[in-house]
């Protein structure tokens, strides 16, 4: 989607404002967002760190139950905090289409760019970027290098296939935790410096309770980049995608929180949804009225501009 600035352009009869047309990408609109992201982080850490204590409470209710709050909290946390954007999550919707993997719908309200982000939250290491949903990064590496391969022209033509087309294309929010540090680091994976600095991609069958075989990338000093795993129908979602690990490709990833934020359990938040579930819509009309109260009041003790 094209976005549209106002520029000033001078004219016979003084100044007049037109539009200028511009092409935004949508990875490069996701890109900036992160900019952005981190930039508020950077000057109200005590921001996030609320919210991330709030949604890793849910797991006190559910170990997946954070997962899927985490793509509701984050969601608002960018409507109430972030001007020049909206979001609204869509996760569920999409993820019952079969069609999208993206949880979160973003506008950005200068450019009217609109993109779409996955969040993940997983403990720190094994991270997937990707389900391949049409189980097709696997098959073809088979098919065109066999075991191992080592060219640059066909490493380039790996990434340029039809097959590899979600390679990049999705953005993805990782809210990686450390459960027993009671700690979480939004990491951005690099899909461009993976692409550039991928040196070879092999074939291994063999490894610490693995079942189905993996195709891994490796950098040019033999460094884990990120790996491709088996995935036909005897695979199920977390033997199948594209994947990486947190610990071992540190090196392709960017912080968005600046490296580690500590949270805590809130308690009270668990009391309040037990109360929530017993009452009427009344009563959750007037304690949101409260809630915004707060919101406002972080408001007015944090830089967002």
């Amino acid at each position: 989607m094209d976005g549209a600035g106002l520029v000033d352009k001078k004219g016979h009869n003084g100044i007049i404002m037109v539009l200028k047309e511009f092409s935004v990408n949508k990875q490069d609109a996701f890109s900036d967002f992160v900019v952005r992201f981190k930039r508020l982080i950077d000057k109200n850490p005590h921001l996030i760190k609320t919210t991330l204590s709030n949604v890793f409470t849910m797991r006190l209710i559910g170990n997946k139950t954070h997962g899927d709050l985490a793509e509701i909290g984050i969601s608002e946390f960018i409507n109430q905090f972030m001007y020049d954007f909206t979001s609204k999550h869509v996760g569920k919707d999409l993820y019952r289409a079969k069609e999208h993997e993206e949880d979160i719908q973003i506008l950005n309200e200068i450019t009217k760019v609109v993109f779409s982000i996955s969040l993940k939250a997983y403990g720190d290491g094994p991270l997937q970027l990707s389900t391949d949903k049409n189980s097709s990064m696997f098959p073809y590496l088979k098919a065109i290098g066999g075991d191992e391969i080592s060219d640059s022209p066909t490493i380039e033509k790996v990434f340029n296939s039809v097959e590899f087309s979600e390679f990049g294309n999705i953005n993805v929010l990782p809210l990686i935790y450390d459960e027993k540090k009671k700690r979480c680091n939004i990491l951005i994976f690099d899909f461009a410096k993976a692409r550039v600095e991928t040196k070879a991609i092999r074939l291994e069958t063999e490894g610490k309770g693995r079942t189905h075989p993996v195709y891994r990338f490796f950098g040019i000093d033999g460094n884990y980049i990120c790996e491709v795993r088996y995935g036909d129908a005897a695979a199920n979602a977390l033997q199948r995608g594209l994947w990486t690990n947190t610990k071992n490709a540190l090196p392709y990833f960017n912080s968005a929180t600046n490296g580690w934020i500590s949270y805590s359990d809130n308690l009270i938040l668990v009391k309040l949804f037990s109360y929530a579930l017993v009452s009427t819509y009344k009563g959750h009309e007037e304690a949101i009225a409260f809630l915004v109260k707060d919101i406002e009041a972080q408001k007015a003790y944090s830089t967002l501009r």
